[in-house]
């Protein structure tokens, strides 16, 4: 081997040696796919979650979930022989999942960082930490990027390896808290940022397209036509003289051209390009892989987030949008965090009316119209809204004033008393 083959070696071990000792992942490792959770695109652009999460749309969806699903309260029920269900606040892990997932963070924190690490590779983990008695005390998230599950062969339970800072961690299934996304073997979801590297590579491209004409000036298109060949010093006076009109800073100066000299435009610009088209398209088109109607990010150029819309644009939202993730969390906490003898008695709830809460109308009438049916006092109502009890506020009523049309002649003649001294009109017809 040549000396310079051998540096080139010795350079190649030093790369993967740096790589894995901040990774935690090497080349060689399959765990590399999940790190990268993306890969090479038709347009030549590399997709990871670090490239995706610069794209505006990218980081409104995965904000906008994860934050809405972590806003609305986490808790855990215990069931009643009635069918009805209380707030468990005894059992250990009712303050895990609503007061204090772990010594750091806090629910709305916590809830987030799931649901943006599910968002993004497809797959959600957290170490779940107990004490002595086996009872949970702590929910420690985990870097999906560097987390890999596998089988084992002779007991059929499921090993998960964590690699990070040079460091490996070989947890059983006790010891993992994993939400998993849409998926096709079970064991791991699929990151959409994965699954749609060709829609976000092109959203990649068309930016970086549209930021290389910003800075040179929105001139790529143009060229200066000089009367005759010029010599090298006529070429370096030109380019020092041209070079206070190119740039983004520059843009609008009109520069002075003597001697014949001619500005030419060549190709197509950015309209005839129909570049800003293919950015808004792409909006639409990564709004897709999310769940996401564009309306709720602020692209609201041929639709509006106001008037009656919003109510279902909301409830649109929480259908399709956001109950799959709540339902896969809810799940996974009877899974991964309860004991089989315990999930038919506990189990773990979202409040989704949390998500309506800033419609006071909505909520004005759908509190009127759970009282005046009977299927919720007075106290439940004020309850929601964090007001105290009233006396006789517990009693379930119902309006009466609808009848029959049968018993309407009845009902009159119930509530019709003749006056003193004076007999109806039909007694006065029998005598």
């Amino acid at each position: 081997m040549s000396f310079t083959a051998r540096l080139r070696s010795l350079a190649y071990k030093a790369t993967l040696a740096a790589f894995q000792s901040i990774t935690g992942v090497s080349l060689t490792d399959l765990r590399l796919g999940a790190f990268l959770a993306g890969g090479p695109s038709y347009t030549g652009q590399v997709v990871t979650v670090d490239a995706a999460l610069q794209l505006d749309t990218v980081w409104a969806c995965i904000r906008l979930i994860s934050e809405t699903i972590a806003s609305m309260p986490l808790k855990l029920h215990a069931q009643q022989g009635d069918g009805q269900s209380i707030l468990a606040r005894d059992h250990p892990l009712y303050r895990v999942l609503a007061r204090a997932p772990n010594a750091d963070m806090t629910p709305i924190e916590f809830w987030s960082c799931m649901a943006a690490c599910c968002l993004a590779w497809g797959n959600g983990f957290a170490q779940v930490m107990r004490r002595g008695d086996g009872q949970i005390v702590a929910l420690n998230p985990l870097r999906p990027d560097r987390m890999s599950v596998q089988r084992n062969a002779s007991t059929g339970g499921l090993t998960y390896i964590y690699s990070y800072q040079g460091q490996t961690l070989i947890l059983g299934e006790d010891d993992i808290f994993h939400i998993k996304g849409f998926s096709f073997d079970g064991l791991m979801g699929i990151s959409p940022i994965t699954a749609g590297r060709q829609s976000i590579g092109a959203a990649i491209a068309a930016e970086e397209s549209a930021g290389r004409m910003f800075r040179n000036g929105l001139l790529s298109q143009t060229y200066i036509s000089a009367p005759a060949y010029l010599s090298s010093e006529q070429k370096e006076q030109a380019q020092k003289l041209l070079s206070d009109y190119t740039g983004a800073i520059n843009a609008g100066k009109t520069p002075l051209l003597e001697g014949g000299w001619k500005i030419e435009s060549v190709g197509l610009n950015a309209e005839d390009m129909q570049l800003l088209q293919t950015r808004q398209l792409g909006v639409a088109m990564l709004c897709r892989w999310f769940g996401v109607q564009p309306v709720m990010i602020g692209a609201m150029e041929k639709s509006t987030a106001w008037g009656t819309g919003l109510e279902q644009m909301n409830l649109w939202f929480l259908q399709y949008g956001l109950m799959p993730w709540l339902q896969r969390i809810e799940q996974a906490v009877a899974r991964c965090l309860l004991p089989p003898a315990e999930r038919d008695h506990y189990f773990a709830r979202f409040n989704v009316d949390a998500l309506l809460r800033g419609d006071s109308t909505a909520r004005a009438t759908y509190m009127k119209t759970a009282v005046n049916n009977g299927w919720m006092t007075a106290n439940e109502a004020r309850a929601n809204d964090n007001l105290p009890a009233m006396a006789g506020g517990d009693v379930l009523m119902v309006q009466s004033q609808m009848v029959p049309l049968t018993d309407i002649g009845g009902a009159h003649r119930l509530n019709h008393v003749p006056e003193p001294g004076r007999s109806s009109q039909k007694e006065d017809a029998e005598i």
